[in-house]
């Protein structure tokens, strides 16, 4: 059976520590992380971007996932990432998730505290917990695919403390992304986080905070944004870099090309596996079941 994200976030506050919340886009990437998660001992919070989720395929996922945390001893959270409309996060409640995110980040303040506490209005009504995006997070390198537009500069957008208390009084959001130097993808340049602009927002805001964009970023500066109230923490190209690097380097040497997938995979989920566990144990989640 699936959780909600809210009790586990409010552990990770309690705590201090934080969640690896891993997007995974397919059987190899869900089996990778749960497996790892187990094994650790963690919490398991998985989540799904709008671009795997076109037509049966939200329910086809949503559906794998729901059916794989029962074979598992561990909590299992499955969350709706970045979706920029009400229609997504209906279809997300409706096939099972148990946890969403509207990202209203690149509107005016005004358009996505609105938007924003219309849909946490009706995922509460169903026991769903909601994430919101103040401030705006960019991209670095994500491929061919972008969700929320391109930016150059991780720092042009950085959450507004003044800002915080009043979105939250808006909205009633259960956590809250913050953007404080961080970019989606893979990073041009290391990022230098604005740890001094993370205390001004957790010192206004009691909800627990996620960090986006946080593949590529080092661990020192992680831990340190831990130390200071960030409490998810987003990864998505560590984790599908290393499966298709494996598979890469695999499908380059193989000389059948009617190999079982299961062991033209091995390389990528033991890869995989590894980004994971480096990820719990980083990020302090290890050991908390």
């Amino acid at each position: 059976m699936l959780v909600s994200m809210k009790e586990m976030l409010e552990d990770a506050q309690l705590h201090h520590y934080a969640l690896p919340a891993f997007d995974v886009s397919n059987y190899d990437m869900m089996k990778a992380v749960l497996e790892t998660c187990e094994e650790e001992r963690s919490p398991a919070l998985l989540m799904a971007l709008g671009v795997d989720l076109k037509g049966r395929d939200m329910n086809l996922l949503a559906s794998m996932i729901r059916s794989a945390s029962e074979y598992f001893n561990i909590p299992v959270c499955l969350h709706l990432d970045h979706a920029t409309d009400f229609s997504l996060v209906k279809r997300a409640i409706e096939a099972g998730f148990s946890s969403v995110m509207f990202d209203g980040s690149v509107l005016d303040f005004d358009s996505n505290a609105a938007r924003t506490a219309e849909i946490t209005k009706y995922a509460h009504a169903r026991g769903i917990t909601v994430e919101a995006e103040l401030g705006h997070v960019g991209n670095a390198s994500v491929g061919s695919i972008s969700e929320t537009g391109t930016d150059n500069d991780p720092g042009e957008s950085l959450t507004v403390p003044e800002e915080v208390v009043r979105f939250i009084e808006s909205t009633d959001v259960d956590a809250l992304a913050v953007a404080i130097g961080t970019a989606h993808g893979v990073y041009q340049k290391t990022p230098e986080l604005r740890i001094d602009r993370l205390d001004e927002i957790t010192a206004v805001c009691d909800r627990p905070l996620v960090l986006h964009g946080g593949s590529g970023t080092p661990d020192d500066q992680i831990q340190n944004a831990i130390r200071h109230g960030i409490t998810k923490i987003n990864i998505y190209s560590d984790v599908v870099g290393a499966m298709n690097s494996g598979l890469k380097e695999k499908l380059n040497t193989m000389e059948n090309p009617a190999t079982w997938p299961f062991i033209v995979f091995e390389d990528a989920r033991n890869r995989m596996k590894d980004v994971a566990r480096d990820k719990l144990r980083t990020f302090g989640s290890a050991g908390r079941i």
